[in-house]
């Protein structure tokens, strides 16, 4: 028996609906007057880079595009995050390191995927260098879930990472950049890598949205457990493909999750790779269940979002 939210997963208006919902939010938090069209671009080809990793990838398994719009819906949640930069590169660049890694799914000669991955990876951390946390772990499910690790998709691996590095480094070493004796000051470089060690006492941030933030992390850590423990119950019904993606995106939600808990001054940037990391976890239970309680769930949970969203337009007028 089709519900409601059955209907609504399955249609091909969810998606239009969504980002017109989202243009909204964009203009009401201040895409013209504060010329957010940068970061809006970051928004845009971060969308249509989750609309094609979960076609490439059949991550639900009837036409549906309740992955792409539970990740706009989500992030409208969090308007207030819209206007920072570096979350939306570490969240465009993260996604496409996901593209290009599922498709490495079983080959041991993929060097060029991952090498590619990684250096989006790499690029990424150009703007927020606490994403190399994040490599360890790739590394990790690379291995477990997606069994393409071998020594030289590794070392494929490292020269992607250090790409962007490599650049940044002809950037000191430009004439310009040459201090009086003809010697380059490499000590903003340095000063980079040492973010990745500052792991001293964690701050807790006191920024305007600090209730909204709070709420949007709790909003996403529930829908999120429910995703995980849905799918769990049921991923026999999936492919063995699929059950390993979303072991992937299981593990990178879990470790984002903890990464906000240790280090919550990085809140802002965590919090937009959470959502990319959680949305196929809670668009899956969203779209696969039909009870009258999954019913409900959908509309609370779609109704905590909007109201949400208002409530951070609110403190941003």
């Amino acid at each position: 028996m089709k519900r409601p939210q059955n209907i609504i997963a399955e249609s091909g208006l969810t998606l239009p609906v969504a980002a017109l919902f989202s243009v909204v939010v964009w203009l009401l938090v201040g895409l013209v007057r504060l010329q957010l069209w940068p970061q809006l671009a970051c928004f845009i080809a971060t969308i249509y880079m989750v609309v094609e990793m979960t076609n490439q990838n059949a991550l639900l398994r009837i036409r549906s595009r309740m992955v792409s719009s539970t990740f706009i819906v989500l992030s409208c949640a969090s308007c207030f995050l819209f206007p920072q930069m570096t979350g939306g590169v570490a969240q465009l660049c993260m996604v496409a390191a996901f593209l290009m890694l599922f498709q490495t799914y079983q080959t041991s000669r993929c060097m060029g995927r991952i090498f590619y991955a990684f250096a989006a990876i790499g690029l990424g951390s150009l703007a927020f260098v606490q994403m190399l946390w994040y490599v360890p772990v790739l590394w990790l499910l690379m291995a477990t879930q997606l069994q393409s690790m071998n020594w030289r998709t590794w070392l494929a691996s490292m020269l992607g990472l250090a790409m962007p590095y490599w650049f940044a480094l002809v950037w000191f070493l430009l004439p310009f950049n040459l201090s009086a004796d003809w010697t380059a000051d490499l000590s903003p470089l340095a000063d980079h890598f040492a973010l990745l060690a500052d792991i001293s006492r964690p701050s807790i941030p006191t920024p305007p949205y600090l209730l909204g933030s709070i709420l949007a992390l709790v909003l996403t850590l529930i829908l999120g457990a429910i995703g995980i423990t849905h799918f769990w119950q049921y991923s026999f019904e999936d492919k063995i493909r699929i059950r390993l993606l979303y072991g992937f995106f299981t593990a990178m939600t879990a470790f984002t999750v903890f990464l906000i808990l240790v280090q919550p001054q990085h809140f802002d940037v965590l919090m937009r790779l959470l959502t990319l990391c959680a949305c196929p976890l809670i668009a899956h239970v969203l779209t696969f269940t039909s009870s009258r309680l999954s019913n409900i769930l959908f509309f609370v949970a779609l109704g905590l979002a909007l109201a949400l969203t208002v409530f951070n337009l609110i403190g941003n007028v």
